[in-house]
């Protein structure tokens, strides 16, 4: 299947499985990383303009999806990159170095697991030392798993899902500001099911609420000081996590009213936008890449 294809509306994930987390490597087809639809049938590539010229950016759960398409567009408009991942995915992430590096910039990879706090204040204190600075926190990593009804969600389970999707999100944050200057950003990767209340999802979508409200309340603590934090919200998104995490229905059912879903590429773009002074108006917000699906925010 061409990459064109992957843009055009109509277009299906195969179904597949793989255990959590999901492999990049092992998709059956291969996500877009720095390819975005020209509107006119095809596809072009991402166009840099220097806009992170000089930056420095913390991005968890870059080794794989929407992380990496971030990491590689980083570093295209100029960015070096600290990505933290988890330790069984360290194929994913060398090859998400590997990009990162061909655009002239520097990639430190850690392999850690964030649920603990100690953890995430080494990643900020590994990013101070070999970057020099923190100018953008991309808070990326969750875990998600189908379960249709609350009866059968495992409070192990529950616990799991807030200690990975959210806690480190406050962690990072909380550790990396005291190192940010006015200009620098966050954004937070929230999801669309925050807002539909997806229900065999419910831990993971209340997570995601949660992502939201926190992004709001830090916006109204630090956009006086000159650090804005936003998020974005994907909606159906070609990721190593569908064929993890989702039954064979689901993955029949993944599209957006644009007639496919999205690809990490374009939630990227978005993220870049909001790392940039592009955004310079915009704190507290959260921008719905959801593929045309018409949310209250």
């Amino acid at each position: 299947m061409s990459t064109e294809d992957q843009f055009k509306s109509g277009h299906s994930v195969p179904v597949t499985h793989q255990e959590f987390p999901g492999k990049e490597g092992n998709l059956p087809i291969q996500a877009q990383y720095d390819t975005l639809p020209d509107y006119k049938g095809g596809k072009q590539k991402y166009k840099a303009a220097g806009k992170l010229q000089g930056k420095n950016a913390i991005i968890t759960g870059g080794d794989s999806g929407i992380g990496r398409a971030t990491a590689l567009l980083f570093a295209m408009e100029g960015a070096n990159s600290l990505i933290a991942y988890l330790p069984d995915e360290e194929e994913d992430s060398q090859e998400t170095k590997k990009l990162v590096e061909r655009q002239g910039q520097n990639c430190h990879l850690m392999a850690l697991d964030l649920t603990e706090r100690k953890n995430c204040q080494k990643v900020v204190d590994e990013a101070v030392e070999k970057l020099g600075g923190i100018d953008i926190l991309f808070n990326n990593h969750a875990y998600q798993m189908m379960v249709e009804n609350i009866g059968d969600l495992s409070e192990d389970q529950w616990v799991h899902t807030f200690n990975t999707n959210i806690h480190p999100f406050f962690y990072l944050s909380k550790y990396a500001l005291p190192h940010m200057k006015a200009g620098a950003t966050i954004i937070n990767n929230a999801s669309i099911n925050a807002y539909i209340g997806r229900p065999d999802l419910l831990d993971y979508t209340s997570t995601k609420g949660a992502i939201v409200s926190f992004t709001r309340g830090l916006s109204n603590q630090y956009v006086s000081k000159g650090i804005r934090v936003n998020a974005v919200a994907p909606g159906p998104v070609w990721t190593p996590l569908i064929p993890a995490t989702m039954n064979e229905e689901a993955q029949k059912q993944f599209t957006s009213p644009m007639g496919r879903p999205a690809q990490p590429s374009e939630i990227a773009a978005c993220v870049v936008f909001l790392a940039s002074a592009d955004s310079s108006t915009l704190s507290g917000q959260v921008i719905h890449c959801n593929g045309g699906v018409i949310v209250n925010g």
